[in-house]
């Protein structure tokens, strides 16, 4: 059984959620203690229970330890296998983040998978949905993933209640993705709604994104105000999407209580900005997220970016735990290049 300390790194609870999905997709059991430490609230959450739960479900798991603030797991994985999955996440927790864990699994599993996943579609300190749809599974699309996911409904902070449908064919062994440069920008486009809100809201968020933006070609933001029948409870994000011959950059921002709809929508466009300009050629939020993939490809892979995350740091320090992978990271002017290769 392969021991892994929760509290390594930035200790949070990416560290378990890939602990499982490598467990499961290489068939190594795995005990993972001190789990979320380094946190207030240290031990499983409920997202993090049902991300666990949803890895087990696709490869027959027994596991130890899996209920809310348990602060150690043992998960010994079975066979990966397909079918139709229900994965209630429960109150607002993040359906995305279930995902960070399930859907590698998944495009390992080499056969037909489907998850319905209810909770949070759009909640803090997690991607937003629209940022998976329009950023990441183009990404995974290029290395030969195949999977899409639908939106049923979004959920919100506190209640929850979003669902959406995931679907994963069989594809063959991911190819390596090459990002030595980002090639002529073709558009910038953004999405943007709120549900149970002002719908001034959803404009003014709109134009100050658009402000920070204002020195490029025009973007196409698609405006949506939610009726109560799509969504469940008060909310909004906004996501934008510089797309490149090559590659797609992201920035995006949540609504809540407290911040201005002027600070959320100028905050995003300035992020996706700097990323445009800085010459990266992944954000750093999937700079983080496509490391699992990057590793389980075959062949070598490479990206820049503006800097990496803790959270990416530890994922690296994860990932050449389980398998025969090596990371290079070289500065390069401004950008930070990260290169995977099989290990020798």
């Amino acid at each position: 059984m392969r021991e892994i300390d929760g509290s390594y790194g930035e200790g949070g609870g990416q560290l378990l959620r890939t602990s499982v999905a490598l467990a499961a997709i290489t068939g190594q059991a795995v005990h993972v203690y001190n789990v979320r430490a380094k946190r207030a609230n240290p031990g499983l959450a409920p997202q993090h229970l049902a991300a666990v739960k949803a890895v087990a479900a696709i490869c027959g798991a027994e596991a130890e330890g899996l209920e809310v603030k348990s602060r150690e797991i043992k998960f010994w994985p079975g066979p990966l296998r397909g079918g139709h999955f229900d994965f209630p996440v429960g109150t607002a927790g993040s359906i995305t983040l279930v995902l960070q864990a399930a859907l590698p699994v998944a495009i390992a599993c080499r056969e037909k998978l489907r998850m319905t996943i209810t909770g949070g579609t759009d909640v803090r300190a997690a991607p937003p949905l629209d940022y998976l749809r329009h950023v990441l599974l183009p990404l995974l699309s290029s290395m030969g993933a195949r999977a899409k996911i639908d939106l049923l409904g979004r959920g919100y902070y506190p209640r929850g209640g979003g669902r959406v449908a995931v679907e994963v064919e069989p594809s063959p062994p991911l190819r390596p993705l090459v990002l030595d440069a980002s090639g002529p920008r073709t558009e910038i486009r953004g999405y943007a709604h709120i549900s149970g809100l002002p719908a001034h809201i959803v404009q003014r968020m709109t134009d100050t994104a658009l402000a920070e933006l204002s020195i490029f070609s025009p973007p196409i933001i698609d405006l949506a105000e939610t009726g109560a029948d799509e969504a469940f409870g008060p909310g909004g994000a906004i996501v934008l999407v510089a797309q490149t011959e090559r590659t797609r950059l992201g920035a995006s921002g949540i609504a809540q209580r407290g911040i201005r709809a002027e600070q959320l929508g100028s905050e995003a466009g300035q992020h996706l900005r700097e990323e445009i300009l800085s010459g990266a050629t992944l954000d750093i939020h999937a700079a983080d997220q496509i490391l699992i993939y990057l590793a389980l490809a075959g062949g070598s892979s490479c990206f820049l970016a503006r800097s990496l995350s803790s959270h990416a740091a530890t994922t690296i320090w994860l990932l050449e735990q389980f398998l025969p992978v090596r990371f290079d990271i070289s500065q390069t002017d401004r950008l930070i290049r990260v290169k995977a290769e099989p290990a020798i």
